[in-house]
């Protein structure tokens, strides 16, 4: 029998220790997914408000169901304001991805607005995050900066240049590199794979050098190999929508040939 997985609240501790994690984009306003997922032994979720109609009462459930199923939840952020960071922290969130982080200083605000201590988090005593004031305040302030993951997606040209000044900013837990989104900038260009592979290269040595774990989403075996192999350490593996449309696809093969 599989040895249980660590508690939800290590999910950062374990992502910058560089252990093996593995986890999916929610894309669907459920919680069903989540409640499957858990038991399967995914290690975290992101769940998609940048990409999916996931409203903050919707991510409130989510956010509940994962961590029920002792799955931390982190939410990639439609816009990198405080109000949305500070929505998905208090309901509960282990940590916040941010698309498009091209600068060194939308890096640092959104550091700020993740964190209490020398940041700009707006504080509430009862919340999910604070166990419903169970914890007292200082205690909460005090794991909600030692917990909370911060994740830059580099996915845009021009924050090339600048992944290892944004990894280096402190706070930033890691990098995401975004290969979809650099792969419709060279839309037309029939060398865009081998742009992006090299541009990916280029991002996880600045992450390695700066000292950040590397996280990305393989499309296949061969692709888990070349992301591991630029030193990924956590892996988003598809998500809710590619399960289902890959399962009922091979469903339908298996029966109707």
């Amino acid at each position: 029998m599989p040895e249980p997985r660590p508690p939800f609240t290590a999910f950062r501790e374990r992502l910058r220790a560089r252990q093996r994690l593995f986890g999916t984009f929610l894309k669907l306003p459920t919680t069903q997914v989540i409640e499957i997922l858990g038991p399967v032994g995914y290690d975290f979720v992101i769940i998609d408000q940048e990409h999916a109609p996931l409203d903050r009462g919707t991510t409130d459930l989510m956010i509940l169901a994962a961590r029920t199923a002792n799955v931390a939840p982190l939410v990639r952020v439609a816009e990198a304001s405080d109000a949305a960071i500070l929505s998905a922290l208090d309901c509960g969130a282990m940590g916040i991805m941010v698309p498009h982080v091209a600068s060194v200083e939308k890096a640092q605000a959104i550091v700020r607005a993740s964190r209490y201590a020398g940041g700009s988090r707006g504080f509430a005593g009862l919340t999910r995050a604070s166990g419903w004031g169970s914890v007292g305040g200082a205690r909460h302030m005090e794991l909600q900066d030692a917990q909370v993951a911060v994740v830059a997606m580099i996915e845009d040209r021009h924050a090339i240049d600048l992944a290892g000044d944004i990894a280096r900013v402190e706070g930033i837990d890691a990098l995401f590199v975004g290969r979809g989104d650099l792969t419709a900038s060279f839309a037309g260009d029939p060398g865009a794979a081998g742009q992006v592979a090299e541009i990916a290269a280029r991002v996880a040595e600045a992450a390695r050098q700066a000292g950040v774990p590397l996280i990305m989403l393989p499309t296949s075996r061969a692709d888990f190999d070349f992301v591991a192999g630029l030193g990924a350490t956590a892996f988003m593996l598809s998500s809710d929508h590619g399960f289902i449309r890959s399962a009922a696809a091979a469903t339908l093969k298996d029966y109707a040939g």
